[in-house]
Formats: structure tokens, C-alpha cells, sequence
């Protein structure tokens, strides 16, 4: 009976196939003898050592199993869709920098259009970019990319989360906010398409409670955004 990464313990043996023995022979190309670490996307942290290596199989023994707990609070990404595949850009970009979920979000102003077909293949394609990342950059946590949102739906979050939408014109920096260290409900960050958010969205979203935040002195771009922020929220939660 092969062993899952979760149920595996010093001495135990963990088979990888599939995508993830290519992944770990081909595009890592770890060898026989090698050190190396394994997670199930969920928290469980592998250290072991290669004892077979082969594109189809890769067999990794089990030196070490620890638990790696879910950061409080949640950093939620509320990207908007963006053309070419600039939205995707900064999914990649949030995962390495250790965001928790992205949610797609179409905005009024957003050039790309999902409808239902297009909704299944993009979270499809967005899941299979962090999980790319999050091997990438060694995550124990996989982030979750939820189905796309509406405006609408983003204002409700404002009822159990601190959402704060990113925007050039607004006075308050991300860098001084109040950050109240117990408050421990989701941060989601709101970044807006290649035009911006539309005045109607950013009144709707603060009539919600949202609040406005600036990333400095100049305009950034949709798929530079998010990670911005990300990596300042990393400094003032003490992750960095």
C-alpha cells in the first residue's frame, strides 16, 4: 500500500509519479543520494533522501516529518482579469510571495472575459500556475485559487475581512495602515484591471467598508501590484 505524504513518517518510503516525479527528476533533476523535501500542499513538511530517480518514479525515504501551521491572518489576492497574461503574472508572482487564495475577479474594466467555459479552463490554468509556484518557491501551504467573483461579492467580504483596494489616488499608504497585530480575520487585497477600478466599483466597495490604500508615488501595473503589496504586508507581519 503506497504511503501518502501526510501518513508518512521517518523510515517510510513516499513514491512520487506523474507530474510530480517529472517535476522532481526532469525539471529538478535531483539524483540518487540527494537531500530533499516533499509537502501535500496542506501543511505537511517532508526532508528525506532520493533513493530511486527515474522521469516516471522517484522514491524519496523519510528522514524527518514536521507540520508547518497555516499563517493567521489569511492573505487573500482579488485579482482582476487582466489581457495577455498579465493576471497571470501576478498570480505566480503572489504564490512565491506567500499569499493564501487568489480570487479571480472580474471587473467592468477588465479587457478579459470569462464566461462559464472560459471561468473552468482559467481556474484550471491559475491552479496549475501556484502550484508551479508554490513548489518553486518551497511552500508547505499551496494557496487555494477560488472560482471568479463579481464586485458585489468582494463589498460582502468587507462583513468578515479588512479589505483594502488598491488604488493610485487614494491618501492612506499600504506602509502606514493600522494593523491591528490580534485581529486575525482575512487581509484581501483588491487590484484592478489595466484601466483601473471604475469609479462606481471603488464606491461600492468603500460604501462596504473597504478602504483605499496607495503603494507609493507612482502607478503600477496590475501584475506588479498585488506582489507590491504582498511584500509589504510580509514586512509588517513579521514574516520577513
Amino acid at each position: 500500500m503506497r504511503i501518502t505524504v501526510a501518513d508518512a513518517r521517518p523510515g517510510d518510503e513516499v513514491v512520487l509519479t506523474g507530474s510530480e516525479a517529472h517535476h522532481a527528476a526532469v525539471v529538478r533533476r535531483v539524483r540518487v543520494g540527494e537531500e530533499v523535501t516533499v509537502g501535500d500542499g496542506a501543511g505537511t513538511w517532508l526532508s528525506g533522501t532520493v533513493v530511486e530517480a527515474a522521469p516516471k518514479r522517484v522514491v524519496v525515504r523519510i528522514a524527518e516529518h514536521s507540520v508547518v501551521p497555516a499563517h493567521t491572518p489569511r492573505i487573500v489576492l482579488a485579482q482582476a482579469l487582466a489581457k495577455g497574461d498579465r493576471d497571470e503574472l501576478a498570480v505566480q508572482a503572489a504564490t512565491e510571495l506567500g499569499v493564501d487564495e487568489i480570487v479571480p475577479w472580474q471587473a467592468s474594466r477588465s479587457v478579459s472575459r470569462w464566461d462559464a467555459v472560459k471561468a473552468a479552463k482559467g481556474v484550471a490554468r491559475w491552479s496549475t500556475i501556484v502550484r508551479e509556484a508554490a513548489k518553486q518557491a518551497h511552500r508547505a501551504w499551496v494557496p487555494h485559487v477560488a472560482g471568479p467573483t463579481t464586485t458585489a461579492a468582494l463589498a460582502a467580504l468587507s462583513a468578515g475581512a479588512r479589505v483594502w483596494v488598491l488604488e493610485p489616488t487614494a491618501s492612506a499608504p499600504l506602509s502606514q495602515i493600522d494593523l491591528d497585530e490580534d485581529d486575525q480575520r482575512d487581509i484581501v487585497l483588491v487590484v484592478g484591471p489595466e484601466g483601473g477600478i471604475s469609479p462606481e466599483e471603488l464606491a461600492a466597495l468603500a460604501a462596504a467598508g473597504a478602504e483605499h490604500v496607495r503603494l507609493g508615488d507612482t502607478v503600477l501595473r496590475t501584475s506588479t501590484a498585488g506582489p507590491a503589496a504582498l511584500a509589504v504586508l510580509n514586512a509588517r507581519l513579521g514574516r520577513w
